[in-house]
């Protein structure tokens, strides 16, 4: 088992990793200033790179990048034991993400204000995430139609499906 010292030194040579991959990401001109590496007992698994503009994909972040190549290194969607290393703060897209990914601990460089203060708006969508539905900018409208329950009806009956 490694020392804490030894660890935080992993710790420190990943998210240099991560900080070096997002730096040619961004002089590169495929996307942002964004890059992420997911890691599995200390070994990387997946990276992943900012690739919105070179894409025209407005999910392609970095984080999201990563999960998905991860997945698929792994055969599964369950990232249980995995780290993520992040050149900045994950964005509230990234974040649930990470959450349905269940992966164990995120570590991050740069903050959402360091972002903001580059143009990114993670900062903005984090504050709108935390008002109430009715004050947020983007309207969201609830259609409560009595067959909103079906497709959950036909998922509890599904006897092959895979919970996650």
């Amino acid at each position: 088992m490694p020392s804490p010292s030894e660890t935080a030194s992993l710790e420190i040579a990943l998210m240099r990793e991560c900080l070096a991959a997002a730096a040619g990401n961004a002089a590169s001109g495929r996307g942002g200033p964004f890059a992420a590496l997911v890691v599995k007992a200390g070994a990387v698994i997946a990276t992943g790179a900012n690739e919105v503009t070179g894409t025209n994909d407005p999910t392609a972040h970095a984080e999201i990048q990563a999960i998905r190549a991860a997945g698929a290194a792994m055969h599964t969607f369950d990232l249980v034991g995995c780290e993520l290393f992040a050149s900045c703060e994950p964005c509230p897209m990234c974040l649930s993400a990470i959450y349905w990914a269940r992966i164990d601990r995120v570590y991050f460089a740069a903050t959402r204000f360091d972002a903001a203060g580059a143009g990114f708006d993670d900062a903005r969508l984090y504050d709108e995430i935390s008002r109430s539905q009715g004050d947020r900018s983007l309207p969201v409208v609830h259609l409560a139609l009595p067959e909103a329950e079906g497709p959950f009806v036909a998922w509890s009956r599904n006897l092959a499906r895979i919970p996650y």
